[in-house]
């Protein structure tokens, strides 16, 4: 198995979006009823959150691309959703360019499914959003981030937590405060991804946060856009990216593919075992150069 991610040294997210997915030369979404899964934990300015550039030109892209029916869902972990989608220009998005919306977290209880996966940590299974289940494309639109909660960091194995139920309408059990209790939390977050597999991933890290997060942290400039479709090669080169900018002690320690999030996903399948199944596809110059400085970050 070989990871592509497509890598863009760039101060623009719109054109960094789209060059990525040119360069990833994937089309996934082609007649197909597609899920924009964006980053609203909070509707604070990226990289807290998606930025609604990266968003205008994922839209523009999967239209240009042909894709059937285009909805964007998230439910939010430190704000109300509505409001976290409504700051971060979501539902103006959406009705620019005529598309549907999903509020996770303002479902009845049938709009959530419940799944045991085989070995999971998760005490009694966790709740996941029936819309995610009954896409047929799922396209991830994620931050370059530290998560000073337990996560470690936040990328696109993290970003599968947002379809999630916390509770479900009738149940009085809060699975999200299971999850942060637990001393598992990062193997949990690998392990909501058995649920599903994204189409596309793109990781806005034109900023990132290198300390702190999910929503304030210690903000660095740099300027890149990545994309591709397995989770964990994506997220390996995440974790490069932020120890080379200098991050926290967690994220700093051990090999890239030892990070549990890393390792676990990799345990179930999700995605490359190793950093020699990683292939970068750039365009440009400066590009081939900044992927170049990541490898011996990824190791061998």
């Amino acid at each position: 198995m070989i990871g592509r991610v497509a890598l863009v040294e760039t101060e623009d997210r719109a054109e960094g979006v789209r060059r990525a997915l040119e360069l990833l030369g994937l089309n996934p979404v082609q007649g197909r009823k597609v899920l924009i899964k964006p980053n609203y934990n909070t509707a604070d300015p990226a990289p807290a959150s998606t930025h609604p550039d990266v968003l205008r030109s994922l839209v523009e892209w999967l239209r240009d691309s042909s894709a059937g029916s285009i909805s964007i869902g998230d439910r939010s972990g430190m704000a109300v959703t509505r409001q976290a989608m409504q700051t971060a220009q979501a539902f103006s998005i959406a009705q620019q360019y005529g598309l549907t919306t999903v509020v996770f977290d303002e479902m009845a209880a049938d709009g959530w499914v419940r799944l045991m996966p085989p070995g999971s940590h998760w005490r009694q299974g966790f709740y996941f959003a029936r819309p995610a289940l009954e896409a047929e494309a799922v396209v991830l639109a994620c931050c370059l981030k530290t998560h000073r909660f337990g996560g470690h960091f936040s990328l696109s194995l993290k970003d599968a937590v947002g379809m999630v139920a916390k509770t479900v309408p009738g149940e009085a059990y809060n699975y999200m405060a299971e999850l942060h209790n637990s001393p598992d939390q990062r193997s949990m977050i690998a392990e909501v991804n058995t649920a599903y597999t994204p189409a596309l991933v793109v990781i806005d890290g034109v900023d990132a946060f290198v300390q702190g997060g999910p929503e304030v942290g210690t903000k660095v400039h740099s300027k890149v856009v990545l994309a591709g479709a397995d989770r964990v090669a994506l997220d390996a080169v995440g974790v490069a990216l932020l120890r080379y900018y200098g991050t926290t002690a967690e994220v700093s320690a051990g090999p890239v593919f030892g990070q549990e999030q890393i390792a676990r996903a990799v345990e179930l399948g999700l995605g490359v075992n190793s950093p020699r199944a990683i292939h970068f596809i750039t365009g440009d110059a400066q590009s081939e150069d900044y992927a170049a400085a990541l490898q011996p970050i990824l190791g061998t």
